[in-house]
């Protein structure tokens, strides 16, 4: 896959079962909840980027404590407490003062980002989801290079999950 400029970092966030798959009726794959408080951890401070559709399956919105832009071709659309952009370009620029946002979702944002991002955040479940509607593109590990691999964990049905971060090389 071809880098796209900018080089100004950007960051994806994202829990990936083994079948990439990211996502299923509009939800994710599971609800991890050490997962959860990574991403809190992780994006609080800064802008995050997401599709309608992932700004529609947030329990609770906008995202305390975050810039909350999300992007819709559809002029009309208003997403209360965030700001909406008409591309992920057109909100990248509107995040250019932060320096690290982040893509939180869903499947089309992601496939968009992944030439521009420079960070990827992953929580990586050694589990497959048949029922899966959203998936992640697959990564060229070639322009990738682990920085962090934490100890397997087990979610409450004993399927193990990690938190990998990778940057482009």
């Amino acid at each position: 896959m071809r880098r796209d400029t900018p080089s100004k970092p950007l960051a994806i966030i994202v829990a990936v079962g083994r079948d990439n798959a990211i996502g299923r009726r509009n939800d994710l794959i599971r609800h991890l909840p050490g997962d959860l408080k990574r991403f809190r951890e992780l994006t609080t401070g800064h802008t995050v980027i997401m599709g309608r559709r992932t700004w529609e399956s947030l329990p609770n919105r906008p995202l305390p404590g975050r810039r909350n832009i999300v992007v819709s071709r559809n002029r009309s659309y208003i997403a209360e407490g965030a700001e909406r952009a008409d591309s992920l370009r057109e909100a990248l620029t509107m995040a250019s003062s932060d320096p690290m946002p982040y893509v939180i979702g869903g499947g089309i944002i992601y496939k968009e980002a992944l030439p521009l991002a420079t960070h990827l955040f992953l929580t990586t479940l050694d589990a497959d989801t048949p029922d899966a509607d959203t998936f992640f593109p697959p990564l060229d590990m070639n322009e990738w290079e682990e920085t962090f691999r934490s100890e397997a964990m087990q979610n409450k049905e004993g399927e193990e999950f990690r938190f990998v971060n990778l940057t482009r090389r």
